[in-house]
């Protein structure tokens, strides 16, 4: 793609990188069979290529978004299905990455949404907060009925639409709170390795057990745990929102608590059992490349961190305990296997330890969760995930096994069909208990 960017903006390097990335693509249009949106709509400016040329103009003539370019990016999942399927190497996920943090920062939302959206982004990194609003929304969940129901054929989803989208994703319960902070769990047996792992911000409210679940398989296996003192939210939530700073001083945050950690006892990796969150922190290395305190440091905690199936392919693992023939849908979140291309091994690994483990039709769409996307626009969240629900039906699994909370909790919302973590199987297959029970 042709670009005319001027000498004085490519100064600026993230101009510079849009204008690599932009000249890379050449229009060929495999994306679009692959993008979520442009399957349901239909509309070339729902696919990444229709993006890509909105994107091109706002940045190449330096014009604040409009209210349609918004709409449009607004409704891109960053699923990144289009970057798998790209022949050209078009990497799109940094380039709507910085056509959000323009949004964000050129362009006046209406007030209603602009309050959403600084609650949301608020809240949900704030583990305590996200308990006291998950309370709260189970109170008010028997309310939904009285608000109205997402609709496709709006441009937009209005307050209401999105509060009862909110409302449906709160459970009916929380768990307890899981482990503390600062805590260092013993290998059973010899030590053979020490980690980090990512304590997150959603999941240790929702499913603290996920975690848990992490924690039982590596010690079981001769791996110290430490859950790092001081670490914060990833900054996924925040930088999906285009809300840069926030996104960026919670990298840097958790890059010196990481740091010091790996300084003090030494660390082997950085372990992500939420597959969203693995795929910033593995990107924290090009977010501050122009860091100058901080660019190197975030190389070598992007090169430490990895999803907990990586880690778990290193090692080998007990024989199973497994006597059932359990059938397991799989899920392949986004940000597993777009994002960090991780496809196989989730499956080889429930495979090797007795599982029956069946792919899922349609797997490279998105469910529809993508982070906040299911509360901002309901409308298409839902399609995405009926969709996604149907096609597991298909299989008829006795449980569904995904990498990925957000995705947990929208495919759960559509099926009766127990929806659980990974490394849940994973540690019930090696002594732990049988999940999907509560």
């Amino acid at each position: 793609m042709k670009t005319e960017f001027s000498l004085t903006q490519l100064a600026d390097p993230d101009i510079r990188e849009a204008d690599k990335i932009l000249r890379n693509c050449v229009h060929c249009g495999f994306c679009t069979a692959t993008c979520p949106t442009y399957v349901l709509l239909g509309d070339e400016l729902d696919s990444p290529r229709g993006r890509i040329y909105l994107i091109k103009e706002m940045l190449e003539k330096d014009k604040p978004p409009t209210p349609d370019v918004v709409k449009h990016i607004d409704r891109c999942l960053s699923c990144l299905a289009c970057m798998t399927t790209c022949p050209s190497g078009v990497n799109y996920m940094h380039l709507v990455d910085q056509a959000r943090v323009r949004i964000e920062r050129d362009y006046t939302r209406p007030l209603s949404e602009r309050l959403l959206r600084s609650v949301l982004a608020y809240v949900l990194p704030r583990p305590g907060m996200f308990r006291i609003s998950m309370i709260l929304a189970g109170l008010a969940r028997p309310f939904t009925a009285l608000l109205p129901t997402p609709s496709v054929g709006a441009a937009s989803p209005t307050l209401l639409r999105r509060i009862k989208a909110m409302l449906a994703l709160a459970p009916r319960g929380l768990p307890q709170p899981g482990p503390a902070a600062g805590t260092v769990f013993a290998p059973l047996g010899r030590r053979r390795g020490r980690v980090a792992l990512l304590q997150g911000c959603a999941q240790q409210v929702l499913a603290p057990r996920i975690n848990q679940a992490a924690i039982n398989v590596l010690t079981r296996h001769g791996i110290e745990v430490v859950l790092v003192k001081d670490e914060q939210c990833c900054g996924a939530l925040t930088h999906h929102m285009g809300q840069d700073a926030d996104a960026l001083a919670r990298a840097r945050a958790n890059i010196t608590v990481w740091q010091k950690e790996a300084d003090r006892g030494g660390l082997d990796a950085i372990l992500v059992t939420t597959s969203g969150c693995g795929t910033v922190v593995k990107d924290y290395g090009y977010l501050l490349r122009e860091d100058a305190v901080f660019a190197e440091p975030a190389k070598r905690i992007s090169a430490l961190a990895k999803d907990i199936t990586e880690y778990l392919s290193s090692l080998e693992l007990a024989p199973s305990t497994l006597r059932d023939d359990v059938t397991v849908a799989y899920h392949s979140a986004c940000s597993l296997q777009h994002g960090q291309k991780i496809t196989e091994l989730p499956k080889e690994l429930l495979s090797k330890n007795g599982f029956v483990v069946k792919d899922v039709p349609e797997s490279h769409l998105c469910c529809g969760s993508a982070g906040t996307y299911n509360i901002l626009q309901p409308d298409i969240a839902s399609r995405l995930r009926d969709r996604k629900v149907a096609n597991i039906a298909l299989v008829k699994p006795d449980m569904i096994a995904a990498g990925n909370i957000g995705c947990m909790v929208q495919i759960a919302g559509g099926t009766s069909v127990p929806v659980v973590h990974t490394i849940e199987l994973l540690d019930w297959a090696t002594g732990g208990p049988r999940p999907g029970l509560n």
